[in-house]
């Protein structure tokens, strides 16, 4: 029988009026319903019995729970505005230690969960203000109470039972206070709706209407998230964010598929299937991301592609992945609170069918189009170039359109910055996420065009409310390349700005610009940020080295300008250091009513090439 639900919680009516997509007369399976269903273990461990890899994951979780046993469990600590470091520790710890408990059977990891359940439901609240902290303490217990199910005591379940509604799922219904992420199109709406889904899947007998309610407001609210992916399967908030989003995307999928038997068309949505390959190409020979907008530099184990390969029948989409898997040492991935997650969606993919991508070029339209291309997938010593347009009103956005990342003989010699840790920021009163013209995050060091792989014009920043399309590509192998039309983010200054970048005859990479000025002279700045010596060996060149490799940096147009290069240490006290960087560049006048072409050769080794080739204007690579 249903227990009383708050008065408000339960007669709210939302503004998102959501059709009864489960229906009626269902009936929904006993627990454990959560990913993975009574009896579904055994085909787990008989693929980790059958294979090294899949063994080496399992006992990587098992080891990370036998060190959590003898520590004390988590205590309710804010760090700002945020209680999301706990929350994403609880999910951690429960979702390693509940999924040893279903795998092995053994009592420590179960009373050791169950200890991790009840302090985190003795908090006084899970943070409602910041409901991504909400979302995944939810999901924490959730998945304990029902993957623990059968072994609880009745006063455990009814505690842990009254965190996910009193602490959990009602504040979701409060519309005017905690829930405006249902109408987000971003990460927030993918984590959030998640976690209610498992509250609402968790304590479903107890509370059906409310349950029933929650579910199909997440069906209808997770829509536009996911159509938001069209129509190549780009994330316009990046690689890492890719990752949270994604990730808490498939949760949701994943466990109302296990519970309902189906998706209700949520993973036909346009472009979301096509992200796979997105994200396979957003890796490096390095094994680094290329990383624009607010994320870390460093690559890391991504999960979700594991669900990706074995939904499209595609091992081919594991290959970084797996090779990640192979070079990993002991102890590795650990911190990946969803690690558990790979054990179920990979549990079908067979490792000794995956082969390297087929395609060494991938370009994606969207909010934030990016155009990524290689010479090899096997040789590490291979050419990348990672190249987007976009906007920088986006969430999480910079101002890096027109930036790129490059690498080469296993050294990236042009990068980004990536993001600067929010909490940082925030505690010196800065307020990071405005997105106007003026914002303060614009004063980020990391964030504005002056410190990104782009252009800067009079020294100001790129216009906000600009889009830069890739208006042309070719996967050629002999010039893979892509356009991107800058214009409108330098739309006060400029006519017109065009890049075009290449990698020419799978042996060197070339930048060009055509820039038409309006009725006034401008100065443009042309920069590249690197993570290596530099050393201005003439006016138009620049030698990079690095880890005992060289990268020859030739401005083959205009031949006036003089290299230089700027200190990468901010005059904000607030700002990260960025030691171990260089900014290189040049900057040249434009007159009024003119036309400049700006061509930059990136030359990796002892390779002399470049100066004899010519490379021809935008206009003929189109038409190629």
């Amino acid at each position: 029988m249903e227990d009383n639900v708050s008065k408000h919680a339960s007669t709210l009516l939302l503004d998102i009026h959501q059709q009864d997509f489960i229906g009626k007369d269902i009936s929904i399976p006993a627990h454990p319903r959560i990913l993975m269903l009574k009896g579904e273990e055994n085909t787990i461990s008989t693929n980790i019995i059958a294979n090294e890899t899949w063994n080496k994951l399992h006992q990587t979780i098992l080891s990370e729970c036998e060190n959590l046993i003898s520590i004390a469990p988590l205590e309710r600590v804010q760090i700002g505005r945020r209680l999301l470091d706990t929350s994403r520790e609880a999910l951690r710890r429960i979702f390693f230690l509940s999924y040893a408990y279903r795998l092995t059977k053994e009592q420590k990891y179960f009373e050791r969960a169950l200890k991790e359940m009840l302090s985190v439901c003795s908090f006084t609240d899970w943070n409602h203000s910041s409901f991504l902290d909400t979302a995944e303490m939810t999901m924490a217990v959730s998945i304990g109470y029902d993957w623990l199910y059968s072994g609880l005591s009745e006063e455990s379940k009814s505690i842990i039972k009254e965190g996910i509604l009193k602490k959990g799922l009602e504040p979701s219904m409060e519309e005017t206070l905690h829930n405006g992420w249902l109408k987000r199109v971003d990460n927030w709406n993918q984590v959030c709706n998640a976690g209610m889904t498992y509250g609402a899947i968790a304590i479903y007998e107890d509370h059906p209407d409310l349950a029933k309610q929650i579910i199909n407001r997440a069906i209808e609210s997770i829509k536009p998230t996911m159509k938001s992916y069209e129509p190549d399967g780009v994330y316009s908030e990046g690689y890492m964010y890719w990752n949270y989003g994604t990730s808490f995307n498939l949760m949701f999928l994943s466990a109302i598929e296990k519970v309902f038997g189906k998706d209700f068309g949520l993973s036909e949505q346009p472009g979301f299937l096509k992200t796979a390959t997105y994200l396979e190409h957003m890796t490096g020979p390095t094994g680094d991301p290329f990383n624009y907008s607010d994320a870390m530099p460093r690559g890391k184990l991504q999960v979700p592609m594991f669900w990706f390969g074995a939904k499209l029948k595609d091992p081919s989409l594991i290959w970084v992945e797996y090779n990640k898997l192979l070079k990993a040492k002991k102890g590795n991935f650990v911190k990946d609170r969803l690690l558990p997650a790979i054990m179920v969606w990979g549990n079908g993919i067979d490792f000794n069918k995956v082969t390297e991508p087929k395609s060494k070029m991938y370009v994606g339209q969207g909010k934030n189009p990016v155009a990524i291309m290689r010479t090899s997938w096997t040789n590490p010593d291979a050419i990348f170039v990672g190249t987007k347009g976009g906007s920088a009103s986006i969430n999480h956005a910079h101002m890096d359109i027109g930036s790129f990342v490059m690498e080469a003989n296993g050294v990236r010699w042009a990068m980004d910055f990536g993001m600067q840790d929010y909490e940082s920021l925030e505690s010196k009163g800065i307020y990071v996420f405005g997105r106007t013209q003026d914002a303060e995050r614009w004063n980020i060091f990391r964030y504005n065009n002056l410190v990104h792989n782009t252009l800067t014009v009079n020294n100001e920043f790129q216009e906000v409310d600009g889009y830069a399309p890739i208006v042309n590509s070719s996967s050629k192998a002999s010039f893979m390349s892509a356009i991107i039309d800058m214009t409108e983010v330098y739309k006060k200054s400029l006519l017109k700005a065009n890049r075009g970048i290449a990698i020419v005859d799978q042996k060197h990479v070339v930048i060009r610009d055509e820039i038409e000025t309006h009725s006034k002279e401008v100065s443009v700045r042309w920069t590249l940020l690197t993570p290596a010596d530099v050393k201005i060996i003439s006016k138009n060149t620049a030698e990079l080295t690095k880890d005992g490799k060289k990268l020859i940096l030739y401005v083959k147009e205009p031949v006036s300008i003089t290299m230089k290069t700027w200190s990468t240490v901010s005059p904000n006290s607030y700002d990260a250091d960025n030691s171990g960087t260089t900014l290189v560049g040049f900057e040249v006048n434009i007159p009024a009513d003119s036309k400049i072409d700006i061509v930059v050769n990136m030359i990796p080794g002892d390779t002399d090439t470049a100066e004899e080739v010519k490379i021809q204007p935008l206009k003929e690579w189109i038409e190629k």
